[in-house]
Order: structure tokens, then sequence, then C-alpha cells
């Protein structure tokens, strides 16, 4: 089983399916959590637990967590990456429920991963990427030291709506 990822307050970590309340109550059931993301806001409890499900299968063979806050044990979030290319990994999103937002987890999630990558995963560069209106994404990225590089036109494969992703890199230095 491949290890955990823990911060001064969080853990990032495989799901269980016990987990399904949880993320539902603090992150899946919010629009305003989904608005820049890939994926839809859910209803009901039942949808929960089928997307708790995929949720694992997916874990299984991917560096995708889900990340619990240590004050209340809870799951409040997700947070993953991938290896694009030999020694460079990119992040495949990170969310955090809105009640937890404003704590700097986000900034605590993202130097986790990056450091993996560089001390762990031995990579060399981490890119990160946020759509152009998600301010706060690109406050964070650049927080944690990483730098503009390109824009690129999307589509929304919610909405088919057209939207601007940026992507930010950060170089390992020794």
């Amino acid at each position: 089983m491949e290890a955990e990822i823990e911060t001064e307050d969080l853990f990032l970590k495989k799901g269980k399916f016990d987990d399904w309340k949880d993320i539902f109550e603090n992150l899946w059931r919010y629009q305003e959590s989904a608005r820049y993301m890939l994926w839809t806001a859910i209803k009901t409890e039942d949808e929960a637990r089928e997307r708790m499900k995929r949720v694992i299968e997916w874990q299984k063979n991917h560096l995708e967590y889900l990340v619990y806050e240590k004050k209340s044990r809870q799951a409040i979030g997700f947070a993953g990456m991938e290896e694009i290319k030999a020694g460079v990994y990119e992040d495949t999103g990170i969310a955090i429920g809105p009640k937890f937002v404003g704590q700097g987890y986000g900034k605590q999630i993202l130097t986790a991963l990056v450091n993996d990558c560089f001390w762990i995963r031995k990579a060399e560069k981490f890119i990160c990427s946020c759509r152009s209106e998600n301010i706060a994404s690109k406050k964070m990225q650049i927080s944690c030291g990483f730098e503009y590089c390109y824009s690129e036109k999307r589509i929304d494969i919610r909405n088919g709506r057209e939207y601007i992703l940026e992507f930010y890199e950060l170089l390992k230095t020794n």
C-alpha cells in the first residue's frame, strides 16, 4: 500500500468507502466547489456512495488521494498528480470543501504533492494548471513558487463552454 502524505493540518491518503458521507457533506454537494473542476456536484447520498466506489477503484492505480483534516478526522477534499513524462508531474486537481477554504490547506496540499514528487519520486518539474478566472488557485500556485508558462483554450465537458486554462511550473532546485 502506498504511504500517505502528511502536512501540518492534513493527511492525503487513499479513500475508504466509509468516507463517502464526509466527502459528500464537505465537498461533493457544493456547486461552488465544482465550479472550476471537471466534475459536477451531486445531490443525494446514493450518488455519493456510487461516486465513492468509483473513486476507490480509480485511486488503486493513480496518485489520487482524499484529503483529511487532522483536527476533525473528516475527508474534506481530494488531490492528485500524475507523471506526464519522465521526471515531470502534473497536478490532476485539488479541491477542498467551502468551509475549509481560506485556512491555508490548498497551499499545504500543493506543497506536499511537490515535495513528494521532488524528494520521493525524484522528479525535476511539477506543473499546475487552473482556469484563468480562478484567482484563488492562481495566487496559491504563485505563493508556492510556481511561475506562469502558457495558456490553452479548452472546452468544459460539462456544458460545452470555452475557458482558458493557465499552466504554471516549478523546477526542482537542489
